[in-house]
């Protein structure tokens, strides 16, 4: 049984073929990841699906009666109602009948007696209106905005209010709360935060429909997707497994395909030379025969990688030599904001930060939406004054900065112009050789800025910072706009790079492959981390399974339940023997105390973890302060700070270390054998 199809579906737009002889069966609980480079159809094959487009050929539907919602990537949304209205819009029928519900009760309770057809009435709407969820229907609109980012009060605010990522998250609510047969998610986890991203996930999961999503996420592809659906020359490959074995199975393909493409030309190459031998001499019958057999013979492919083509990006970021001062930036109590003026208020967003910026450190910068992550990286590099505090940034520190809004581009400008505004002394010549690293090729030196695509623009803001060397990069989402070739480019180059990093990001797979430190912010505060995200995930999870565990052990008992059944009947010799552990209530209390007293165990190993690491760095610092300094005195106070600060986290850590493992030793003394 399936609920939608592709069936040798055709379809192209002028110049440009998108899906050619493509076939592709979804089923009911479906869980697919449409993937392919920019530019390959992804968004289009959605678009057919959902019915805004019709293919050129072949068929492309919806079956049976299945119900079909689709976020698309670009919203047009009314400007009129409330953000309630708006989710409340897919159930205006169940509106109207909680409306002349509403209405018969007032009629029933005036009437004196009740009139039989309005009961008959009542009870018939109030039978459909609980069959087809109304009673539900506001819970879910709740669960799924604050899911989404938003709060209760925001219910009422008027959309037109809202700002563009804000749109975007309510029209994905919106198409969520329909909970259709069929979910069509062009990349739902754009204008999502972290915390976000990580509930859509779990919705997804327990989704029980269907859904084919676009994404470029791969951590939230690894997470929800059971399939991956490729989109490779106009067909649609289907990978029954998951991403990561996807990947490799993709290599693995593409070796078969290149494989038997050489085993073929050289059986081609073998008997064309046989027929060029023979057509005139003895074997004429033989040589014209294989000549038939060659004019029959469906020839292959040479196979083309288009993921390696569009990875094809000449990233490559150099420092020139000079790595900068060990201590690149420093910033005690800092205050971040923005300054008022007479038009508009001042805003406090972060107090009492403090940042120190190592010579190689790759630091990632994380938190909610809205919580300042941009605000603070300017403000470090000297984009924004700071509110209070100062900034102290090392000598020979040079900076290359990426604004995830691309303000360093000129809309105006063509692109051989915009990197002429870097290097005047380039030659138009040597612009055109230098923008094809980047994927520009033929006329595209000539476009203006106005009419690149995101990923384009994200492309040549990462040229012109490559222009001069940069000890120091600053990249406020540097993968937004970019597919997922491009992402790994980036990455690769990210890897090699010897200089400093500062980053920003939402993408959980690029935090966890290059960052090495977190700053994480909550609420007005800024604190350190060790570690990638996954790291600093795994912790905070241990962190809040102990704080649980530790509520429910405070809580009172719960009083017994009554028995059940015949209070006179007598328990069986055998039930009389059993010990309270055997019932189903001492079983259930012992599961519990042994999933906590494993949940403490991972707590102390990475407890344990952490105080190695932060006992290596505070071993490789007391070391460099014992060496000679030759009257440095800036790198002695830089030094001793660096040793005090890392001093009090260990102590902090192996705090909490001494008290987990305590709790841990207490617990597997009452645990159960």
């Amino acid at each position: 049984m399936s609920i939608a199809q592709f069936a040798d579906a055709g379809f192209a737009y002028p110049g440009n073929e998108i899906l050619v002889g493509a076939s592709l069966l979804i089923r009911p609980g479906d869980r697919l990841a449409l993937v392919g480079p920019n530019g390959t159809g992804k968004s289009t094959a959605l678009r057919l699906l959902a019915g805004d487009l019709q293919p050129d050929s072949g068929d492309v539907r919806i079956l049976g009666r299945a119900s079909v919602s689709y976020l698309r990537q670009s919203q047009e949304l009314s400007g009129d109602g409330t953000l309630r209205g708006a989710l409340m819009q897919p159930f205006a029928d169940l509106e109207r009948l909680a409306g002349e519900l509403g209405a018969l009760e007032g009629r029933l309770a005036a009437g004196d007696p009740a009139d039989p057809s309005d009961l008959a009435r009542y009870g018939e709407l109030q039978e459909r209106y609980q069959r087809d969820g109304g009673y539900d229907v506001e819970a879910r609109v709740k669960r799924l905005t604050a899911d989404v980012g938003f709060t209760e009060s925001d219910l009422s605010r008027p959309v037109d209010t809202l700002s563009g990522g804000e749109r975007g998250r309510l029209e994905l609510a919106k198409v969520l709360v329909r909970q259709p047969d069929l979910l069509l998610l062009d990349e739902p986890t754009n204008h999502l935060d972290l915390a976000a991203i990580e509930r859509l996930e779990a919705f997804l999961a327990e989704y029980t429909g269907a859904f084919v999503l676009v994404s470029h996420d791969r951590a939230f592809i690894r997470a929800v997707c059971r399939e991956i659906v490729e989109m490779e020359n106009g067909k649609l490959v289907r990978y029954p497994f998951g991403y990561d074995k996807y990947v490799v199975e993709r290599d693995a393909r593409l070796e078969r395909a290149r494989t038997e493409f050489g085993r073929q030309k050289e059986q081609v190459d073998k008997t064309e030379d046989f027929i060029r031998r023979n057509l005139a001499g003895q074997k004429t019958k033989q040589a014209q025969s294989r000549r038939k057999m060659l004019d029959k013979l469906e020839r292959l492919e040479r196979p083309d990688d288009q993921w390696q083509h569009a990875g094809k990006i000449g990233l490559s970021f150099q420092t020139g030599g000079d790595l900068g001062s060990k201590e690149t930036l420093r910033a005690p109590g800092l205050t971040v904001g923005y300054a008022g003026t007479d038009d508009a208020p001042g805003a406090t967003i972060l107090r009492d930060v403090t940042v120190n910026v190592y010579r190689g450190d790759k630091l990632g910068i994380i938190g909610p939406n809205g919580s300042g992550k941009s605000t603070l990286l300017k403000t470090l590099i000297g984009e924004l004054p700071p509110l209070g505090g100062r900034i102290e940034i090392g000598s020979g520190v040079r900076i290359g900065y990426f604004d995830q809004k691309l303000g360093t581009l000129d809309e105006e400008l063509t692109l051989l112009d915009e990197i002429r505004s870097v290097r005047a002394d380039l030659s138009p010549d040597a612009v055109r050789q230098y923008l094809a690293k980047f994927r520009f090729f033929g006329d595209d030196p000539f476009r203006t800025v106005r009419g690149l695509s995101g990923g384009e623009r994200s492309r040549l803001a990462m040229a012109k910072i490559m222009l001069f060397p940069r000890n120091v990069l600053v990249l406020d989402e540097p993968t937004n706009h970019l597919d997922i070739p491009a992402r790994e480019t980036l990455e690769d180059a990210l890897e090699q790079y010897e200089g400093t990093l500062l980053v920003v990001s939402h993408d959980r797979y690029f935090l966890d492959r290059i960052c090495t430190r977190l700053l994480v912010i909550e609420g007005t505060h800024v604190e350190a981390h060790l570690g990638n995200y996954s790291d600093w995930r795994r912790r905070r999870a241990a962190m809040e399974t102990e704080q649980a565990a530790e509520v429910n052990a405070k809580s009172p008992p719960k009083s017994p339940a009554k028995p059940v059944g015949n209070p006179t009947s007598k328990a069986t010799p055998a039930a009389a023997a059993r010990p309270p552990s055997e019932s189903n209530a001492g079983r259930a209390a012992d599961k519990e105390k042994e999933r906590a007293r494993r949940q403490l165990a991972r707590r102390v190993e990475t407890l344990e973890a952490d105080v190695s690491k932060i006992e290596a760095e505070l071993a490789a610092v007391r070391a460099d302060l014992a060496g000679d300094h030759a009257g440095d005195w800036q790198k002695l106070h830089t030094l001793a700070d660096r040793e005090r600060e890392l001093d009090g986290l260990l102590a902090r850590r192996i705090s909490d270390w001494e008290a987990a493992g305590a709790a841990l030793l207490n617990r597997s003394a009452t645990s159960p054998d």
